[in-house]
């Protein structure tokens, strides 16, 4: 069963229906067609159910309404990790696509923090500024309470840089998620 979020502002209205342990429904339709990619992507490789629904002013710029995605995923997932019970909580996962390899290391802690290595050499990607994407991800982390860092090893195409980091941090979230019965911290909670 999906757990559910709104958030309605001056500038977006965003609704988002997820699943972690779902069976890849992915439903995403945002006015950003790569953000749209790249939102399935994330949910395909986590195997998770996603419906985003999203509409912003991007005739403006492209920042209210991904930052403001990013905000509602992440607190939803907060939501959602918290009351799973025991999980294994640390993830990574080091991905390769094609020229590009990323490493993303996950710690579900309720610590929120972000380390972003995403080494972009041109201003746009599929329509979007390149600067959204560690801004999508720092704000998923903050809000998700997480722990996230993403590190480019090496890569020379901005298309694959962003869609690596988004299949490595699917990845790595899914086996951070995966249940456990044994405690995941000598502080016997997080």
């Amino acid at each position: 069963m999906s757990d559910f979020i709104k958030r309605e502002t001056k500038e977006t209205n965003v609704e988002i229906a997820l699943d972690l342990y779902g069976n890849q429904d992915i439903d995403i339709n945002t006015p950003l067609p790569f953000f749209n990619h790249m939102l399935e992507q994330l949910a395909f490789h986590a195997n998770w159910d996603l419906t985003v629904n999203a509409t912003g002013d991007v005739d403006i710029d492209d920042h209210h309404l991904i930052e403001d995605v990013a905000i509602c995923l992440g607190q939803l997932f907060a939501n959602i990790w918290r009351e799973q019970g025991k999980l294994e909580r640390y993830g990574n996962f080091l991905l390769p696509m094609d020229e590009t390899l990323i490493l993303a290391a996950v710690d579900i802690c309720g610590r929120p923090y972000a380390v972003i290595d995403l080494p972009f050499d041109r201003e746009f990607t599929g329509g979007v500024a390149t600067e959204m994407w560690p801004h999508f991800f720092y704000s998923f982390a903050i809000q998700s309470q997480i722990t996230l860092h993403l590190k480019t090893e090496y890569c020379t195409n901005n298309h694959h840089l962003i869609e690596a980091a988004f299949k490595a941090l699917a990845k790595a979230l899914k086996v951070a998620l995966k249940p456990n019965s044994n405690d995941n911290s000598t502080k016997g909670r997080l």
